[in-house]
């Protein structure tokens, strides 16, 4: 294959799984997506802002663009993420007379998160960028007559973001970065209602708007950088129907959170290098789940939610075995933005979690290099006491019982450069 062909058949992979990338659905911290390449799955992602070694540094830090090198960079990702999600049933009383149910199985399953970067070297001091990813998301599927069907039964959120990228290199200390970012949401939430025959209420929609992010990337010294960066909170007005049961055209607000990083890479030896970051999440901006008629502007339903803002400390580290390979490992903790047991949803059944992970990048040719990482998450057992309301009304009914998740994930990362 001549380097003409070769060009073109890694942008048309890069295409086709950044198309992949609209129908990601699995659960993270909320449901943001920490997974937004391959390479941070071998050391928990800590310090993913201040690393900037391939063009993945889009999402994390767009002022990284300026540390890869000239022409043209791209990275292709795919992280495949199995979920385990099972529910202890303890104390949920009936609604009305209606059965109370089962456990519901394993809610999780499998899913698959690609993402694709491209960067190019203008000149010495000037990159363009292109990132395409999918930062939020979440899938949980109960069975049909789980505890909990009439809080909910099926819950899905997919996006897509395509986030075009600009960095200058102010001086050999100093880079600048900065992206726009298009996002589309799409959900699709279900539950029983309770009525004879248990039918089901569907909500499905879709929305988009753009937001923002920028970074800078500061040479603190010869072995030290320093990498901060934010991205903007993004306000998309969900369209789409009810059935409740009869079809209503409805709308529904959602502010997705903004973050902030700070990041920290740290060169010990020739062979050591160590990573740290803290990150913060405003999922303040998401405190209940309203859905409005689009023709009467009449409230159809609202999910509280109660989110506070939330954070995740992440500290890795890289030995580099030989010019071919270098093995990565790392540990983070993720706080939930869920506040308690009353707040808790059997859709989002977050709680806080701690990452273990273990990686490596092999060297295979002068301009290619692909990544490899595993990841096992470890979620804290977390309680449900959560009042189960029709119309806005209580029932009287309240689930209660224990949640039990884990999560593996396992990742893989092309990087080139022509």
């Amino acid at each position: 294959m001549n380097d003409f062909d070769g060009k073109h058949t890694v942008m048309r992979f890069a295409v086709a799984m950044a198309t992949a990338s609209a129908s990601v659905s699995v659960l993270a911290s909320g449901f943001a997506l920490q997974n937004q390449n391959g390479a941070g799955s071998g050391s928990a992602f800590a310090g993913q802002a201040a690393v900037a070694e391939d063009a993945s540094t889009i999402f994390f830090n767009p002022a990284g663009m300026t540390r890869l090198p000239a022409g043209h960079s791209v990275s292709l990702a795919a992280t495949a993420l199995s979920r385990s999600l099972e529910f202890a049933n303890n104390g949920t009383n009936p609604l009305g007379a209606f059965p109370v149910g089962g456990n519901g199985g394993d809610a999780g399953g499998t899913s698959l998160i690609p993402a694709g970067y491209y960067s190019y070297a203008v000149s010495p001091a000037l990159r363009f960028g292109l990132g395409i990813s999918a930062p939020f998301g979440n899938k949980t599927e109960w069975e049909s007559m789980f505890a909990g069907r009439f809080q909910g039964s099926y819950s899905e959120i997919k996006s897509v973001n395509i986030n075009p990228s600009v960095a200058y290199a102010v001086n050999d200390r100093l880079s600048l970065g900065f992206g726009v970012n298009w996002l589309e949401l799409k959900a699709d939430l279900r539950s029983v209602l309770p009525l004879a025959g248990e039918p089901l209420s569907k909500l499905d929609g879709k929305g988009d708007d753009w937001g923002y992010n920028f970074g800078l990337l500061w040479q603190l010294s010869p072995a030290m950088r320093l990498g901060l960066s934010y991205r903007s909170t993004v306000k998309v007005e969900l369209e789409g129907t009810a059935t409740v049961p009869a079809p209503v055209p409805v709308r529904a607000e959602i502010k997705l959170p903004d973050t902030l990083s700070l990041s920290l890479h740290q060169r010990l030896s020739d062979r050591w290098e160590m990573m740290g970051d803290w990150t913060w999440t405003g999922w303040s901006s998401l405190p209940a789940l309203t859905v409005m008629s689009r023709a009467t502007g009449a409230l159809i339903s609202s999910e509280q939610l109660g989110f506070r803002d939330s954070w995740r400390l992440g500290f890795g580290g890289a030995y580099r075995y030989d010019d071919a390979w270098k093995i990565r490992f790392g540990i983070a903790y993720d706080r939930t933005p869920v506040p308690d047991m009353v707040a808790r949803t059997v859709r989002l059944p977050d709680s806080d979690r701690w990452w273990f992970s273990v990686g490596a990048r092999w060297q295979f040719a002068p301009r290619s290099s692909l990544d490899l990482g595993y990841t096992h998450i470890f979620f804290e057992d977390e309680r449900i006491n959560r009042p189960t309301l029709a119309g806005g009304l209580p029932t009287g009914q309240f689930v209660r019982g224990l949640f039990e998740t884990s999560a593996d994930l396992f990742s893989l990362q092309l990087n080139h450069s022509f």
